[in-house]
């Protein structure tokens, strides 16, 4: 689950000097409701003079008065760790503080800053790719008020362009594609296992019943409803066939599959369970016109077609992160709805981690009114620091925010109606900072009246722990602490009132994932508690068999509620030491206790390239959630001002669509610095066996929320990345996928990606303009090769339009449409627009 690695590449665009002024708050999102610092503004400048860039800070002063030489703190977060360099080593000081808050103060050789003045400080993130790892977040503190924070306003303009280097890698992409006209598409999204097209078609109005036996009722009630919102009228629900009527059948059906035929008489859906049924509902849906969802309709035209469709995989999941920042109930309403329309079955639910917690537990306030808001703090005693940007108001609605009990059983219920299943991530042991701190609140404020036990009872660390240690994401106080039995009474209860929820909401709940990733080394070395349970314990060797421990206490505590264990690879793993050095290997001795697991990393270089196959080998349950094809935080492509993460590459549309789930080797052709990979880096690693294959329980697209701290990124981030994910989930082997080499080059290849990228241009993208109120997903940039004079453009999806201008002006819908090369000279802009006329980033070339 790496989510803030400092691994990065060398990066190379232009081999001039460009200055580049970009919107910080775009990576991260301004706190709404704060004063600003009186006087203080602060903006970017980028150079890409080097093979890296380099960021410059400008702080200025638009104060009366002179910014003096003490008394003052600038803090701001930053994703990688900042550093001075050059002569502002003398001129300022600057320190980590915790995580990813900096603070900087004036060194020896600062002078005070005037009024009107500016102050030019580099401030070095090595290894920079883009600007979502620009700090962000600044504000200021004086001394003489230690406990108010003065947010310090960006005043840096947005680029709003694709570097032209990126642009003719794009067309070089895109010249792959052959366009299919809308007519030759097939229909239904994603692709079902048999689908024949005929002659004819339905027309669903407002006369239109529902024929439906008891056994789909809700299935049938949630279509009405959705009818009613495109017809404006409900279509009536009734038990008794009649003629020209959808008709709702239970018969024999593939598992949670599905029988659809249209013809001129009426639409028949077949269903041996209330899923399939919901599937072919679905399945129906997508035959709609994508027009049909914009305006109030008369009538829908439904094609004849007859349909055979069952999914690949049982698990078909999604997983959001809303710890580090927080995403409202109604996002996460919506976002059920575009998994139900593209037949995913499982959320799964990042409810806390370092930065947040995200769910309200009775009993333990401290949870929401102190792990759930992020504001400036000295102490973390009554709120979590601020994070990712999210400045030093509380108010921050991505900074601050949780689900109360009764939203979260909303959620539940809503969920549960879409057939999609609510798995809730407790993060733990790491990873677990903002619980720690709630329960050290809970703690003061008990002995504070004297009462000890009631302090202890939920205690998540040994106060007596000298332990040293750094994460990944640079916390050093974020472990709960396995030894203590306070910990698991935090987990049991945590666990038992979940469970109360999913009961209340009558939902489904068979499992509960509890973390188990990025604990670093260090934890627990100096723990008094940890080692009397070495003396108590003969059965654990060493510091690092607490691990297994843990998540056998946890195991067991899951057990009573008849739950099974779910966590990210690490529970199926242990350390050894191999040639003088830790390494996490299988761990068998816990393979038979059916853990089912989350693989993520399968990164070049790192070893694990073949680990979620080991871990199937050796009997865990595992969901391919391989970081190179299925982390939709990762950023498009390697444009500096493309939102989104890179520590682990590019992920673009086609790599959740191209990845082979039983052998992703094949079509693994790039590192995660974008570099080419040969099919030799996987010639000595672990092929997935038989058995194994029928450990692979599913897939799982994740998108954590660093970057995502304002509205509309958690939908560009999304789609249309969720349309591969949804595609390779549900849809049967492609014959593609059988090649043995040079998958992504071949002519079968090269058809299915034509047609799934026709069919997300032509049909499913216009669907989403609309659905569900309409999701803001990415529109590319245009491919665009300038070369010989002339300039050429093309797009990855079919059905938008390319647009330009040849003034330097922006161009808009009413610029001109690009049929042929342009011969203009001069600045040529370009950018593409979809079908309701919005549009991506620009790419601007200079036609000589």
């Amino acid at each position: 689950m790496l989510s803030n690695s400092i691994i990065s590449p060398k990066y190379s665009l232009l081999s001039t000097l460009l200055v580049c002024f970009f919107v910080v708050s775009l990576a991260y999102g301004q706190p709404t409701t704060s004063l600003n610092s009186p006087g203080l503004t602060y903006s970017w400048e980028v150079s890409f003079a080097k093979p890296l860039p380099e960021p410059v800070f400008i702080l200025k002063n638009n104060n009366s008065q002179v910014l003096p030489a003490t008394g003052w703190t600038i803090y701001f977060n930053s994703i990688k760790k900042a550093f001075l360099y050059g002569a502002d080593t003398a001129v300022f000081q600057l320190k980590q503080v915790n995580g990813d808050l900096f603070a900087l103060t004036a060194g020896k050789q600062y002078q005070p800053l005037a009024p009107g003045s500016s102050q030019r400080i580099r401030i070095s993130v090595p290894d920079i790719r883009n600007y979502t790892e620009v700090p962000a977040g600044f504000y200021l503190v004086y001394v003489s008020a230690p406990l108010k924070g003065y947010l310090i306003k960006n005043t840096s303009l947005e680029n709003n362009s694709i570097e032209p280097a990126i642009a003719f890698n794009t067309y070089q992409q895109n010249e792959k594609i052959k366009a299919i006209p809308e007519k030759e598409l097939p229909l239904i999204f994603p692709t079902p296992v048999r689908y024949t097209r005929n002659q004819g078609s339905f027309t669903i109005n407002a006369k239109t019943a529902i024929v439906s036996s008891s056994v789909f009722q809700n299935e049938a009630s949630l279509f009405a409803t959705e009818l009613a919102g495109i017809l404006g009228t409900k279509p009536a629900i009734i038990t008794k066939t009649t003629a020209n009527a959808i008709q709702l059948k239970e018969g024999r059906s593939p598992e949670n599959g599905y029988f659809l035929t249209t013809d001129s008489k009426g639409i028949v859906i077949t269903a041996s369970s209330p899923e399939g049924m919901f599937y072919g509902i679905q399945s129906l849906k997508t035959l709609f016109s994508p027009k049909v969802w914009s305006a109030k309709q008369q009538s829908i035209a439904v094609q004849a077609v007859q349909v055979e469709d069952a999914p690949r995989f049982g698990h078909r999941a999604f997983m959001l992160d809303v710890a580090r920042n927080f995403q409202p109930k109604t996002d996460i309403l919506k976002l059920l709805d575009v998994l139900a329309l593209y037949k995913l079955n499982t959320l799964h639910f990042h409810l806390n981690d370092d930065e947040g917690w995200r769910l309200e537990i009775p009993d333990l306030p401290e949870l929401t009114t102190v792990g759930a808001t992020r504001g400036h703090t000295l102490n973390s005693f009554d709120k979590l620091p601020p994070s990712y940007g999210s400045g030093p108001d509380s108010g921050n609605p991505y900074g601050s925010g949780y689900y109360t009990r009764k939203d979260f059983i909303e959620i539940l219920k809503y969920a549960k109606a879409r057939h999609i299943k609510v798995i809730p991530e407790i993060e733990s042991p790491g990873h677990a900072r903002a619980a720690i701190k709630s329960m050290d609140a809970r703690y003061r404020q008990y002995m504070s009246q004297g009462r000890q036990t009631e302090a202890e009872e939920y205690l998540l660390r040994d106060i007596a722990d000298k332990s040293v240690y750094r994460t990944v994401q640079g916390w050093s106080d974020n472990v709960m602490n396995p030894a203590l039995p306070s910990t698991y009474k935090f987990i049991g209860k945590v666990t038992d009132e979940i469970v109360k929820m999913y009961q209340e909401a009558a939902a489904p709940l068979e499992t509960i994932h509890m973390g188990g990733d990025e604990v670093p080394e260090g934890v627990w070395e100096k723990s008094p508690a940890v080692q009397r349970l070495l003396e108590k314990d003969a059965s654990i060797k060493s510091v690092s068999g607490v691990w297994t421990y843990y998540f056998t206490q946890v195991n067991n505590i899951l057990k009573k509620n008849y739950l099974t264990l779910y966590g990210w690879e690490e529970i199926g793993l242990k350390k050894e030491m191999i040639n003088g050095k830790k390494r996490w290997v299988e761990d068998h001795t816990v393979a038979n206790r059916n853990y089912q697991t989350d693989v993520w990393n399968n990164i070049i270089g790192t070893g694990a390239e073949d680990l979620a196959y080991r871990l199937a080998n050796a009997g865990f349950k595992v969901v391919l959630s391989n970081v190179t094809n299925m982390y939709f935080d990762m950023a498009y492509n390697k444009s500096f001002n493309e939102h989104g993460m890179n520590w682990a590459g590019f992920v673009d549309v086609d790599k959740p669509f191209y990845f082979i789930p039983f052998n992703y080797y094949l079509t693994t052709t790039e590192d995660e610095y974008g570099k080419p990979v040969s099919q030799e880096v996987f010639k000595n690693k672990k092929a997935l066996t038989a058995a194994g294959q029928k450990n692979i329980v599913g897939l799982q697209g994740a998108l954590w929320t660093e970057t995502v701290g304002r509205k509309g990124l958690l939908e560009y981030l999304l789609l249309p990345k969720l349309l591969g994910l949804a595609e390779r989930a549900w849809s049967q082997k492609p014959a593609w996928a059988l090649a043995t080499e040079s998958v992504q080059n071949g002519l079968s290849y090269q058809q299915a990606w034509s047609t799934f990228v026709s069919t997300a241009g032509q049909r499913e993208l216009p669907r989403l303009d609309h659905y569900s109120g309409g999701f803001n997903y990415r529109i590319p940039e245009p491919g665009v090769d300038s070369s010989n004079g002339t300039v050429k453009a093309n797009v990855q999806f079919p059905g938008f339009t390319i647009r330009y201008t040849t003034d330097g002006s922006e161009p808009d819908t009413k610029s001109s449409v690009y049929t042929s090369p342009i011969t203009a000279k001069g600045k040529i802009t370009l950018k593409v627009f979809n079908q309701q006329g919005r549009s991506g980033k620009k790419v601007t070339v200079v036609n000589n």
